[in-house]
This record gives structure tokens, sequence and C-alpha cells, in this order.
């Protein structure tokens, strides 16, 4: 009897590990390190506090008092082009077109100490060390390279909260581990507000540090282990000469002094090691405390082995990705599970293993039933990134929406986050975007807080009267010229985050919440100039600006973008877009205008965000605010050409290569755009329980839900020619029109595309 209950336990056992794919081997963490990217190529876990990889040059965000323009290459902190290596620190964004993070930042060094960093062209002159792409590991949860200068071998992995180091040392009585507790990203000399270390024992200390700019109360905690104790420790401090410093003078705390503070700080740890020998490294962190910090390290990494916690991270890492199984070329495969990659490092956790976190308001806050996440870029991600959320990571997108909502209770401006980041709201880019996430979220059965609750916020939020120009959109219908240099795009994306707010209190049957945002919601004909087809500023007594181009980037009412581009945002309407713009005909030579033109350098001369890599014709696929473009094809009766422009941009704008991505990835954004179209489908209105479909590049995926349904996406006769959708199946029925609803996707099923080499008109 026993053996048949395990004869038939085991046979299951078999048909679960193999229905599980190696992926991880596709994910190519390289992928956007160069030009634009602005990824990072070192270890993290899905969602994880810890990212833990190497910095390529120390560029300080002002020289001379003025902003650095080559600082903005180093917003993850790691520039492929780069031939030397500065450290590895624990904390990056990845894909971001702005910066902070950076911290703590550990090199291995041997022979004379140096605490400096060095420049690029003298690396021996510091502690930085020159590394070559052929002696570079990257990977999904794991990361190596040879420090060529200091012949040290260096490898990264990580847990959620906790960051492990393993460093191959050569024969020296002069070996060296540095922790510069100044170094960071978007650096400055009044970054660091206050770092503070405790020398606990011979190999642990713990500590802090507090820094200013993006997030301007942001603190960190962290408790630091190593494998093997230093035989000598010290300090050195770049502090300004203060006017009172007590009486601390008594002592040398320059050397083997157990407790060190001040804001510009720098240590270092001496061993000898033997030919070969490995010292590790573990470094916990922790948004509350060093006691938790310190919990965090001993939970997750109870003892030193390295190719554990790395198999751990893998192994996590391939159950994540496992969530899409796709048959598809080489390439595609590894696109596509970077892209996946990608958009699971974003948002971050932001709770420790005790569920405790630090909150808005300073004070210490337990998540009670979710985990509490940070880092939400959401000008970018609203679009795809949580919608892709709703569908494969639904759990996680319901924590995340309490986050938010636990953002509003502590915020003392009673408003839903903008840019979330470490209990800071760092207010950057346009719109009130956590509504569309939080109304997304609700409409599609994710959610299951208190809806109304989460409506009130939304409302709170979009009539928070002295937000940029809220206050004169509420009165006038647009936000005029002259008092904001965004006017226009604030205007369109307000109007479409009012959309989302209307569309939740119809849900809600909240008809009077509805009739008064459905009516902003239509705020964005206010700055369409019927005249010229273009979105254009208006001025306070209802004119429009006379100076006006509708090419430019600078100075014409948008952010990061031109008119040709934005006058296209009206996600939540197209019909009524199209009927302004004169018919469906018009509407899709204006489309087609759009992908063919040329657009010239001297008209995004002056925005960091869009190069000529990311733009095809003058759409600007690079940068966020035109990724539903392509798509509005299919409210003009020509949906062809939105299968052709998708396919295009998939082949041009996502390479397998470094510099394979076409602007920033935007914390997953670029991303979830890739995955969405290469599936076949695209949430171009969020909010909408509606996909509009395009045409796929993977030749079958299958969607792993959480429900434990699948959802099967196939495409017949795929390949690079046919990439025209001929007739579309749900579920073996042929489908009238280019979308699809959510629960046809939720409820499991199967989405088959015809695919052929000529349009089907």
């Amino acid at each position: 009897m026993i053996k048949r209950i395990i004869l038939p336990c085991l046979l299951l056992s078999a048909l679960a590990a193999s229905a599980q794919q190696n992926l991880v081997q596709y994910v190519k963490p390289i992928i956007g390190t160069e030009k634009m990217g602005h990824t990072y190529p070192g270890a993290t876990v899905p969602f994880g506090a810890v990212q833990l990889s190497p910095e390529t040059d120390t560029l300080s965000y002002e020289v001379g008092g003025k902003y650095n323009g080559d600082v903005y290459k180093y917003c993850a902190g790691y520039k492929y082009e780069d031939k030397t290596i500065t450290g590895f620190s624990h904390t990056h964004f990845s894909g971001t077109g702005h910066s902070d993070l950076g911290d703590f930042l550990i090199m291995p060094t041997q022979g004379k100490l140096q605490l400096n960093p060095g420049t690029a062209s003298n690396p021996k002159g510091g502690y930085r060390s020159s590394f070559s792409h052929a002696n570079e590991v990257a990977e999904a949860g794991y990361y190596k390279v040879k420090l060529d200068d200091d012949n040290i071998t260096a490898e990264l992995t990580s847990t959620t909260r906790v960051g492990m180091h393993q460093y191959t040392f050569p024969k020296s009585d002069q070996s060296h581990i540095i922790l510069d507790l100044m170094a960071g990203i978007y650096n400055y000399d009044e970054k660091t507000v206050w770092t503070y270390v405790r020398v606990v024992n011979d190999t642990l200390l713990t500590g802090y540090r507090q820094t200013n700019g993006w997030g301007r109360t942001r603190t960190v905690y962290f408790a630091m282990s190593f494998s093997k104790p230093f035989k000598s420790y010290g300090r050195k401090s770049y502090d300004a000469k203060q006017a009172y410093r007590g009486f601390w003078g008594k002592f040398n705390q320059d050397q083997n002094f157990p407790e060190i503070a001040g804001k510009k700080l720098k240590m270092y740890f001496d061993f000898d090691t033997q030919e070969g020998e490995k010292i590790k490294i573990k470094f916990a962190l922790s948004p509350v405390s060093q006691d938790n910090a310190l919990q965090n390290m001993r939970t997750e990494i109870s003892g030193w082995d390295f190719e554990k916690v790395k198999a751990q991270a893998q192994a996590t890492w391939n159950k994540e990705l496992n969530k899409i199984q796709i048959t598809s070329s080489n390439d595609n495969k590894i696109n596509f599970y970077t892209a996946l990659y990608h958009a699971f490092i974003n948002p971050t956790t932001y709770t420790d293993v005790n569920g405790e976190y630090k909150g808005l308001d300073q004070g210490v806050h337990k998540a009670d039933g979710f985990t509490n996440y940070t880092t939400f870029s959401l000008w970018d991600t609203y679009r795809a990134l949580h919608p892709f959320f709703n569908i494969m990571q639904p759990s996680r997108s319901n924590d995340m929406v309490k986050s938010m909502m636990a953002h509003y209770d502590q915020s003392s401006l009673h408003m839903l986050p903008i840019w979330s980041h470490y209990a800071n709201d760092n207010w950057c880019m346009s719109g009130y975007h956590s509504v569309s996430v939080i109304s997304d979220a609700i409409i599609k059965g994710t959610y299951n807080g208190d809806p109304n609750k989460a409506l009130d916020a939304c409302i709170a939020t979009a009539k928070h009267r002295d937000y940029e120009g809220i206050g004169y959109y509420m009165d006038l219908g647009y936000i005029p010229a002259e008092k904001s240099g965004v006017s226009v795009s604030n205007t369109l994306e307000y109007s479409y985050d009012d959309w989302a707010i209307a569309q939740l209190a119809k849900k809600l049957n909240r008809m009077d919440v509805y009739d008064e945002f459905i009516k902003r919601s239509g705020n964005w004909k206010n700055n369409y100039d019927k005249s010229i087809g273009f979105m254009r500023p208006k001025l306070a007594d209802g004119t429009f600006k006379k100076a006006f181009d509708a090419k430019d980037t600078e100075g014409q009412g948008f952010i990061e973008g031109n008119s040709w581009n934005y006058s296209f945002f009206v996600p939540h309407d197209p019909a009524a877009l199209i009927e302004m713009m004169g018919g469906k005909a018009k509407f899709a030579k204006r489309l087609d205008t759009l992908f063919t033109m040329h657009l010239p350098d001297e008209f995004f001369a002056h925005t960091e965000d869009i190069t000529r890599e990311g733009i095809i014709g003058g759409y600007v696929h690079g940068n966020e605010p035109a990724h539903h473009i392509a798509y509005l094809y299919n409210w003009t009766d020509q949906p062809w050409k939105t299968q052709a422009q998708i396919r295009h941009i998939l082949n041009m704008q996502y390479k397998p290569t470094a510099d394979g991505l076409g602007g920033n990835d935007d914390c997953g954004q670029m991303s979830a755009w890739y995955m969405f179209s290469s599936l076949g489908f695209y949430p171009v209105s969020p909010g909408s329980d509606v996909y509009a479909l395009g045409s796929p590049s993977v030749n079958n995926a299958v969607l792993n839900l959480e429900n434990g349904k699948t959802f099967t996406v196939e495409a017949i006769k795929q390949s690079d020619k046919n990439v025209y959708v001929s007739k579309v199946l749900l579920n073996g029925k042929e489908l009238s029109t280019p979308f699809i609803k959510h629960s046809d996707l939720t409820n499991g099923g199967k989405l088959t595309f015809y695919m052929s080499s000529s349009p089907k008109k």
C-alpha cells in the first residue's frame, strides 16, 4: 500500500519538474547597459530590496555649481562602455531617467591601501580596477567579474534583503576590503546628511546612512558580516572643519575605533590572504533599524554557502520566468525572458522580514497582511507594467495598491504617490497615475481592499489644487501656458487619469463622482487646435500660444515629448480624437506620417530622454508617452497597419545585445511593452478591461496564471515575413474586432492568430 502511494507521488513530482523549463539561461542582464537602457547587470531577486551591482565611475551631479550632463549616463551606476569598476554597491534603479541610490560601496583591493577611487584614465591611482567584458558574467541573480589590476575575482548574489559577496584574493599580507560610505549615484557634496557605523566585533558591523536629494529624508540601515575576522580596520573622514566637535578628539578614531560618525566617511578592513582564498560578505539592508538589518541577514542567509544562495536566487527567478513559457527563436527568447526579468525587478520590497517599514511620516509601521513596496515610477509604469502585473502577478499587484493606500494614509498632503521612493515622494514627472493603477486593479478584480476608500483617495489626489496646476485645470479645463512649462502634457495626462477615476466610480455606482470626472476627462479638447490639428499650449485668456512648433520637444508645453506624439495621447477616447482629427481615413494618414516622417536631431537636442536610437520616423518609442500609438490603427478600420508597425518596433527597438534597448527601460515599462506586444495584445487604456490586438512575434506562449488556469497564444505560420493577421480565434471562435477582454485571459483558454505575408484589408 505504501509503495502504491509513493510511486504516483514520485511520478507527479517528475512531471512537475519536467514542466519547469530552464529559462534563466535566456536572461541577459547586460542588455540595456550600453547607451540609453540604463539597466544594471548585477545581482537581485524578483522585486528585491537589494540590487547588488558594479559601479563604473564616480561622476558628480554638478560641476562648477551647474548640472553635469554626463551624470545622466550613470543612472544605473554601470555603463557598458567603461573600462574600470570602482566597486559594488547595494541599491540601484533599473532603467530610470533620473537617479539616486548607490549605497554602501564595497571594493576589494590588495597592496598599498588607497582610499580614493582614482580616475578612469589612471585606475591604479586609486582603489578602482580595470576589467574586461571577456571576464564578466551577468546572469539572473548572479554577477562575476575579474578585477584585473589586483587579480581579484568578485562574485555577487542576493536574497530579497541581503547582498552576498565572494572575493577570491591572491596571496598577500596587504589584502583590503574598502567600505566607501560617501559613494553614491547622482552624488554631490551635500548628498550625505549623516553616517553612523558601529564595529560590533572583528566580523560584524552595523550602521546607517541618511541622504538628501531625490528622496530627501531617506535613511538606510545596514548590517555587514565577514566570513573571516579582519586583522585591523580604520576610517578616514573627509568632513569639512566644524566649529564644534565635542570632545571626541580624546580618541584616535582613525584606527581600530569601534564607533564612528560623520558626513563623509570611508572605512577599510585588512586581511592576510592565501592564494585563491575566498572572503565572503553578507550585507543586509533595512529601512527601519540596525537590529532589523541584522534580523534580515540572519533570517535570509544563515551560513556562508555562496553557491547555495546563488542557486536559491536563480531558482526563484526560474519560478517567476516559468509563469510564461514561449516557443520562439533563440534571440526572441533572450529578448523576452530578459524583458520578463526586467519587469520583475521593480517595484521593490520595502518591508523587513518582521513586516516593519518606515513610512512617509517617518514612523515605523507594520504591513498587516501584505508586503509593502516602493520604487513606483508611475508616469512610466501605469501604461503597461502594472496592467501586466494584473495578469501575471495579481497578488503582488494587490499588495502594491495596498502600499499606495498606506502611502496616502501617511502623507501629510493626503495624496497618493506620484513617484514613491523609500518613504519619500520625489514628485517626479506628470499626472497622478496611481489612480490609473488603482482603478485598473479594482476593475480587473485584483484588489481586495476597500474600493470606496481607494476611490476617495483618488478623488482627493485629483482635487489637490496646489499641485502642479490642478487648480487651474479644475477652474479652466486646462492649464495656462504662462503657469506651467508642461501645461499641455499635464492637461492631457490629468484628463486620462480623470477618466480612470470615472470608470472606478461607475463600477462602484457612485454616479455623482462618475459624472464629475467623465466631464473632466474631456478637458484634452481644450488644448486641441482644430486649425492646425495639433495639441497646443493655451494662454489664460483662452487664445493659443503663437510661437509653436509641433516637432520641437523644448518649450512647447510638453514633458519629454513633442506635439506630434502627444497629440495622439487620448488613450481613453480614441474615437473622439479620430472624429476631432477629421475621421478614420485622415487619422490613419496622420499616423502614417508620424511613422514615416523625419525628425531632425535639432528638435530633441535638449531632451535627455529622447535620442535617435529610440525614434522611428517621428514616433518616439524610447520614451513612454507614445507607447499606445501603434495600436490606434485598430480604431481606423486599418488594423493591418498596427500589425506591421508593432513587428517593426519589436525588431528595431529590442535586440539581445548590450545596446539592445532604444531608450530607458524605466523600471520595466519598455520591457512590459515588449512582452505584451510579442504576445499579441496591449492595454491601450488601463482602467478599461479591453486589450487591443497586434501581431505576436512568438510562435506559441503559455501563460500560467495565478488562479491555476492557463491562457495560450498560438501564431500559425509565424515568420519574420508573416507579420499580418488574417484571422484570430478565441477558444475556436473567430473574432470580429481586434480586441479581447481581461476576463478572456483570466478565464483561461486559447487565442490563435493566423499569420500571413499580406494584409487583410
